[in-house]
């Protein structure tokens, strides 16, 4: 039984991975995020705040957003929430607000995860699963933030 969770886990966050690598291609901060129901993944996301010119374009907000709207409510209480990056404060309190029980995040995030304010933030119920694949998402974070310093 472990296994085959463990083999799920990691089948969605390759898919949120991919999400993350279309955000590298458009030289945004590659951060990816999918939104699973029923073993379905209902919404994708990837970072895209040089694109839209807006802050909150996060993964996480335009994953949240897609499945809200698939849904059909502002709730997303069976669904899971796979993210390459630990959410930031804004993003962390979205997914309390939208009551996810699961939120799967595979890299830490020691400069701007929510972990460094608050693990309130998240709604009460949410169980909280990192290290999904942490080595792949922060070797893409890693590799990115090289080639903006190569660039400057």
């Amino acid at each position: 039984m472990k296994e085959n969770l463990k083999a799920e886990r990691e089948k969605y966050m390759r898919a949120a991975l991919e999400e993350a690598k279309k955000a590298y291609d458009k030289q945004e901060i590659p951060v990816g995020a999918v939104v699973v129901c029923d073993n379905t993944i209902i919404a994708r996301g990837h970072n895209c705040t040089e694109t839209l010119k807006d802050p909150t374009a996060h993964a996480e907000m335009q994953a949240i957003t897609a499945a809200a709207d698939w849904l059909g409510g502002k709730y997303l209480t069976a669904c899971t929430i796979y993210v390459t990056l630990e959410p930031c404060a804004m993003c962390a309190a979205a997914i309390g607000w939208s009551q996810a029980p699961v939120l799967v995040y595979g890299a830490s995030d020691v400069k701007k995860g929510y972990t460094l304010v608050s693990a309130q933030l998240l709604h009460p119920k949410t169980r909280v699963v990192n290290g999904i694949l942490a080595k792949e998402c922060s070797e893409l974070i890693i590799s990115f933030f090289k080639m903006k310093r190569l660039r400057n």
